[in-house]
């Protein structure tokens, strides 16, 4: 058995060790997704909740504090156009975040949280590994690939699909692959916790709208970051085209294209992932290199109107490029080892976590200590995907706390425009 499959494994016994530890083994001091709950339809009415690291300090540095945006000293005036409701542009080498609107504000991510899946089961999963297609698969919600019951596609391919094109179906199968969607989102949970993206509460695999479900502009920077310092994962991110296979007389071959609009057509682009659905609106992650320097930027909560997700990426990355190199940044991305040592040595008071807020459905674990079963019920599973994942590609953090909400800038589309782009229903766009 190899390593990645070993581990697949494991992950699927330790989340079953986790399960029959029962309530006093789960207590981590996070937020928690609650897919009983009702599906959120909209977008927050005003800002969202904001995150916390579990001490209660910010993730990043105490100017990511804030709910309005902020700059880093020395740098020229921000462009106009930005209109997202959280946006981040920050130096992918040295983590220095150049600029910032609601950094940690837990927006609905939507398929964005798909980086989350992708970090989380590269390290495990053998791209030869064939997972052969269901007819739950054939009927997932959203955006699809089209895989066909009884289809057989390598794991690599699956990854492939997943980020060019979004699709659900692709994450359902690659969530099978290693033991189910429970364990799956146990251990996207468990990856970003391990990277310090505690504004990160996954609660599908795919990105669907589920009550408490969320990640900010920080941790997708943090996520996407991660992604680019793996040649594996890096190399998913840039694929411009791949060929799904031929199933029998089901389905012919075809080919399915990045739907990245700023790969090959933005200089130096390093790759992306939209998003979109009733719930987050439209949101975008993405990189781009230019004379050896990289930024990594992350829009959420906008629309189409008067300016795309992408393009206002685009307006950051020319901006962020403006910025001379060695300016201190207004905060940084963090490392997990800067997460150790803030656990070991914390220098921060610690504040009290916001209550969730009526109708989210988004349920908030108190702030006691771990069970220390929680490690043994865990080991053989989401824990040793955090470990892989995290050595020698990831990132961590401390999190956000509290400030005075502020209206959230918001402009619908006039009425007659035409729907966001891209295929899939309404709630589940990439």
């Amino acid at each position: 058995m190899t390593g990645r499959r070993l581990g697949c494994a494991l992950l699927a016994a330790g989340f079953a060790a986790l399960l029959a530890a029962g309530p006093a083994a789960a207590a981590p001091a996070r937020p928690t997704a609650d897919p009983a709950a009702p599906t959120p339809t909209a977008p927050w009415s005003g800002r969202p909740p904001q995150g916390q690291a579990p001490d209660g300090s910010t993730v990043g540095g105490d100017e990511l504090d804030t709910r309005d945006t902020v700059v880093a000293d020395g740098a020229p005036p921000l462009p106009d156009g930005l209109a997202a409701s959280g946006w981040l542009v920050a130096d992918a080498g040295t983590g220095d975040v150049l600029a910032a609107r609601d950094p940690h504000g837990r927006y609905y991510p939507a398929s964005t949280l798909k980086t989350l899946i992708l970090l989380t089961l590269e390290p495990v999963l053998d791209p030869a590994q064939v997972v052969v297609g269901t007819v739950e698969d054939e009927n997932v919600e959203g955006s699809r690939v089209g895989l066909v019951a009884g289809g057989q596609y390598p794991v690599g391919l699956l990854f492939q699909a997943l980020m060019m094109q979004s699709g659900n179906d692709a994450a359902n199968a690659l969530a099978r692959a290693v033991g189910g969607v429970d364990a799956t989102v146990e251990a996207m949970n468990e990856t970003a916790a391990g990277l310090g993206a505690y504004d990160t509460v996954a609660g599908t695999p795919s990105g669907l709208d589920v009550a408490g479900q969320s990640s900010s502009p920080y941790d997708l920077a943090l996520i996407f970051r991660a992604l680019l310092e793996n040649p594996d994962t890096a190399a998913v991110l840039a694929t411009p085209t791949a060929q799904m296979p031929a199933v029998g007389d089901r389905s012919p071959g075809y080919q399915i294209q990045s739907q990245n609009p700023l790969l090959g057509s933005y200089p130096g682009n390093l790759g992306g992932k939209n998003g979109f659905t009733d719930a987050a609106r439209h949101t975008f992650v993405t990189a781009a290199e230019r004379d050896g320097r990289r930024l990594v930027v992350s829009v959420m909560d906008t629309e189409n109107v008067p300016l795309r997700a992408a393009d206002q990426a685009v307006l950051l990355l020319d901006w962020g490029f403006s910025v001379p190199r060695g300016t201190d940044g207004a905060g940084r991305l963090v490392r997990p080892a800067d997460l150790a040592a803030a656990t070991a040595t914390p220098t921060t008071t610690a504040r009290p976590r916001p209550s969730p807020v009526a109708g989210t459905g988004a349920a908030v674990a108190d702030d006691r200590e771990p069970s220390p079963l929680v490690p043994a019920a865990l080991a053989a599973g989401a824990v040793l995907i955090v470990a892989a994942t995290v050595v020698g590609r990831r990132r961590a953090v401390r999190r956000p706390a509290e400030a005075p909400a502020v209206a959230p800038v918001r402009r619908p589309p006039p009425a007659g425009s035409p729907p966001p782009p891209t295929g899939g229903s309404p709630s589940t766009r990439p």
